[in-house]
Order: structure tokens, then C-alpha cells, then sequence
């Protein structure tokens, strides 16, 4: 790990340099639709945008290698609706994988969520990845993913304790996502 990594708020002038990390960090992945940059700036014209939830990794020489968004959405049932965060996407510049700033950006963004009062996240991504952050299946606690991708992908995590109590149903995303 680069010890002179700063974990910060996205500005204005990081847009540019974000999109590039975004589209390098998913440009080799067969299961992206290489669009996630796109998702990104969507995002940010929406209500789902909380700008102290778009975070940047910034080297010592201030290049950005990281990038994470969360964004709001809810999680719905007939009882009850439950607001709750998605991690979409999280990115690193391939030359920079590896060195933790991905948990770095991670764990950063765990810890302002938590602080805004929001107890619940969730990801659809890699099974061996998103655990060591106490994402477990969304399923086991009742939670659906509106869309078809392997169980073991679709995870929720508890950002306070007993954010998760109660919370089932369907996850609703923004129009952003273009989700239908």
C-alpha cells in the first residue's frame, strides 16, 4: 500500500480524471456492459447523488487512482419501504490494484455512510471480494435484486447496528441506472 494515499470527496475538477479510472477499472471485465463511466455522471444529475459518498484516491502527486460512489436507493415491499445505499461502481486504475485502495475506498465510505445515519449497503459484485467488508448475501435476509445475476453476487451489508433488522423486499434503483 502507498502510504501517501488520500481518501477525499470527488470535486468538479476530478470529473475528467474519474471517468478515465472508471472506464480503465472495467475494461477488462467480461461482465461489464463498459458503461459504468456513464452511470457515474448520471448518477450525479440525480436525487440519488450524495456528494460525501463520492469519494477519489489521490496519490501524494495527486493522481487520481480510485474512485467509489454510493447512491441512494430503497428497499420495498408491500409493508414497509427501507431507504438503503448501492456501491455502483467501485474502481481502481489496473496499474494500481492490488494495494488496498480499493478496501481503502471502501472502508472511507463505510465510515461517512455510517456517519450520515444510512445503515444499510449494498453491491452486486464479486463474492470474493465484497465479504471482507461484512457484505453477506442479500438473500439471507429476504432482500431481491431486481434484475437476473448469480445469488452469491447480489450482498448487503450492515453500515449500523440493526440496519438491517427488518429491511426485505425489493431493491429499487434510480432511474440513473436505467434499470427496468
Amino acid at each position: 500500500m502507498d502510504a501517501d494515499i488520500l481518501i477525499r470527496q470527488e470535486t468538479e475538477s476530478d470529473f475528467d480524471r474519474i471517468d478515465d479510472v472508471v472506464r480503465s477499472a472495467f475494461s477488462d471485465v467480461e461482465e461489464s456492459d463498459h458503461t459504468e463511466h456513464q452511470l457515474v455522471r448520471r448518477l450525479r444529475r440525480s436525487s440519488a447523488y450524495i456528494p460525501g459518498l463520492s469519494l477519489v484516491a489521490v496519490t501524494g502527486g495527486g493522481e487520481v487512482v480510485g474512485h467509489v460512489i454510493l447512491s441512494k436507493v430503497e428497499v420495498g415491499s408491500r409493508d414497509a419501504v427501507h431507504a438503503a445505499l448501492a456501491v455502483a461502481p467501485l474502481s481502481v486504475l489496473p496499474a494500481w490494484q492490488g494495494r488496498g485502495i480499493g478496501s481503502l475506498l471502501m472502508r472511507e465510505a463505510h465510515r461517512r455512510a455510517a456517519a450520515m445515519g444510512y445503515g444499510v449497503a449494498l453491491v452486486l459484485g464479486h463474492e470474493g471480494y465484497y465479504p471482507r467488508f461484512g457484505y453477506k448475501r442479500a438473500s439471507s435476509f429476504g432482500i431481491k435484486f431486481p434484475f437476473d445475476a448469480p445469488d452469491e453476487c447480489c450482498l448487503a451489508a450492515e453500515l449500523l447496528a440493526g440496519g438491517l433488522d427488518g429491511v426485505c423486499g425489493t431493491v429499487r434503483y434510480p432511474e440513473a441506472f436505467c434499470i427496468e
